[in-house]
């Protein structure tokens, strides 16, 4: 008998339509959702002016950039600004209306009537972004009242009809799912379950990391072809193997690569070998008792890894150049007659490079180390208390033990990532002095590709970069493969 408490029950075919019906709303708002950063797919092309590169996002986002595009035009008074400020608020209002789309097809996988919420904002979104796409036309016809139409160029491009089906295809399968879902009882709350909770949490983490990582793995097409900046890519000018077959029988390049090779090892090599001073320092500063004295030296030691290596150098400039501090200071003491230029000279560049990078980045580096000692228990600490240990024999037989897992990890990461130094410090710090044994694999691809102006060999610093990633994670493989053997653990 229904009663308050009723429960309400779904047949399975009725419970496979809408799982059906379900998906292919999902699946179309995220159709939607990308289309918005596609060039070929932007509704709001509706001028030759427009940059062809500019996707719905991009247009959304900077209204500089638009502009730009009518700069001359609306010097010559072809276009009114009023014009292109119609082209901007368009389309922010229709990517302001997709984002509500996907907000509403995140709401989906929660509960029933956080599902009927989810797809009511859904039909909501995709009427929005219809209202703001018709934005354009009043656009549209005072282009095509321009007085020089072939430098305007307005046009309704096939990508606006496009996204338009898009919508509407949207907004009817969003009205099919409110007719399909059941009507949620009175004691429904706008519930999710945890492990939606955690996806959603961890999304937008996995779609940075496939932008930033795995995306750009699409630019490895270069190596197989003879690149020239500025120009696009055709099987006319596919060459196969021919740069990775030069980059290893050519003698110069042999001899760049070992050079580099030696110094990215050599600088990586050190980082390595003391790896175990944030972990040190950690230690040393969850002993110290006075919490204002321990969180000032922590804030004092992390602050320098939020300082960009430009400004590092101009520190390092400011103190080590010719007229700078300490020259000043040694002058002025007569420990020295002239004053040297330290950052000129090129001994002991591993050295230099390796203690700068510990002083910008130890205390940053010790906070995964500090959270690490936080999540002792600290049960062990009051029974070797209760057994006479002393604060140095707590640390060697508790908190270094706790803290080797967390050791070990960041000791495969590291490892794995011997041949990635980064190129920011070694590029900044890199002069006539020293450019032969500063020059670490990241900073040589970098001027290989885009150095002598831009014009430098894009394929030959593609493969080498492809080399870099397979040996890397050849390194990463091999590291795991010894931690199973010797430790019983791996991370992978």
């Amino acid at each position: 008998m229904p009663g308050t408490n009723s429960v309400l029950v779904v047949s399975k075919n009725q419970l496979n339509k809408i799982n059906t019906w379900m998906f292919l709303l999902r699946g179309c708002a995220i159709l939607i959702l990308v289309s918005t950063f596609i060039p070929a797919l932007n509704p709001a092309m509706v001028s030759g002016l427009i940059d062809k590169n500019s996707a719905l996002f991009t247009m959304a986002v900077s209204y500089s950039s638009l502009v730009e595009g009518f700069t001359r035009a609306i010097n010559r008074g072809w276009v009114n600004s009023s014009t292109v400020l119609n082209i901007y608020v368009s389309s922010l209002l229709t990517f302001l209306s997709v984002a509500a789309i996907v907000a509403g097809c995140c709401m989906t996988l929660g509960k029933l009537k956080l599902q009927r919420l989810g797809i009511k904002i859904i039909i909501i979104g995709c009427g929005a972004a219809i209202i703001s796409l018709l934005l354009l036309f009043p656009a549209y016809y005072a282009l095509c009242g321009s007085t020089n139409l072939n430098a305007v160029q307005p046009m309704i491009s096939y990508s606006y009809l496009i996204f338009a089906i898009f919508l509407i295809i949207c907004a009817i399968l969003g009205i099919a799912n409110i007719k399909l879902l059941p009507k949620p009882s009175e004691n429904d709350k706008y519930e999710m379950e945890a492990k939606y909770k955690l996806f959603l949490m961890a999304l937008p983490f996995v779609i940075l990391c496939f932008l930033f990582s795995y995306l750009p793995l699409w630019g490895w097409r270069y190596a197989f072809f003879d690149y020239t900046p500025g120009l696009g890519l055709s099987w006319n000018n596919f060459v196969g193997l021919k740069w990775f077959e030069f980059l290893f029988k050519n003698a110069a390049s042999r001899a760049d690569i070992i050079r580099v090779m030696t110094n990215t090892l050599a600088m990586s090599g050190i980082g390595i070998a003391t790896s175990f001073l944030p972990m040190a320092f950690a230690i040393c500063l969850t002993e110290i008792r006075s919490v204002k004295l321990r969180k000032s030296i922590q804030v004092v030691t992390t602050i320098p890894n939020f300082i960009s290596w430009v400004l590092v150098y101009s520190l390092a400039f400011a103190m080590f150049s010719t007229e700078g501090f300490v020259n000043t200071v040694l002058i002025k003491l007569g420990l020295e007659k002239t004053a040297t230029n330290f950052l000129m000279s090129g001994s002991h560049i591993w050295l230099k490079m390796w203690l700068w990078g510990t002083w910008k980045g130890l205390g940053w580096s010790a906070i995964i180390y500090i959270a690490a000692i936080s999540g002792i228990d600290q049960q062990l600490y009051e029974a070797a208390t209760v057994d006479g240990a002393g604060r140095f024999k707590k640390i060697w037989h508790i908190t270094i033990p706790g803290l080797m897992p967390t050791f070990y990890v960041l000791l495969l990461l590291s490892i794995a990532g011997i041949l990635s130094n980064g190129m920011d410090q070694y590029y900044v710090f890199r002069n006539a002095a020293n450019q032969n044994s500063i020059e670490v694999l990241d900073l040589y691809v970098y001027l290989l590709g885009l150095g002598s102006g831009g014009t430098g060999n894009i394929p030959l610093a593609t493969v080498v970069g492809m080399l870099k990633s397979v040996i890397s994670i050849t390194l990463l493989m091999a590291a795991n493969w010894f931690s199973k053997l010797l430790r019983g653990e791996s991370i992978i």
